[in-house]
């Protein structure tokens, strides 16, 4: 996947709902998290989609810390986690993603 590939996905209005105030205060919520999930050598694996999918349930805002063993590029392994979990990019800053699912009951009000 190559950079204008992902930034297409990251930006395109059909894949993205949120308006750009909604991600502001997403990355502005995020910024203290700590990473729930890391992904690791073994890349993107059925289970580390269900841990995923299990915290997006529990959270909502998740931030994800992709380490340098990960075979998969950065941005495309975010890609690949926000389409397998149905949920949107945040933010990809160096090897760290942070991930936003509505879930069926929100605390997180969006403006």
């Amino acid at each position: 996947m190559t950079e204008k590939d992902f930034s297409d996905m990251e930006t395109s209005k059909e894949n993205n709902p949120l308006t750009g105030k909604q991600v502001r205060h997403l990355r502005a919520l995020g910024h203290h998290l700590k990473p729930v999930v890391m992904v690791g050598k073994d890349g993107i694996t059925p289970s580390l989609l269900d841990s995923v999918d299990t915290c997006l349930s529990d959270h909502e805002l998740i931030k994800i810390k992709i380490l340098e063993t990960c075979p998969e590029d950065r941005k495309a392994a975010a890609v690949m986690l926000a389409k397998h979990t149905s949920s949107y990019i945040v933010q990809v800053v160096g090897r760290t993603v942070i991930l936003y699912r509505k879930a069926e009951t929100p605390e997180i009000v969006l403006p």
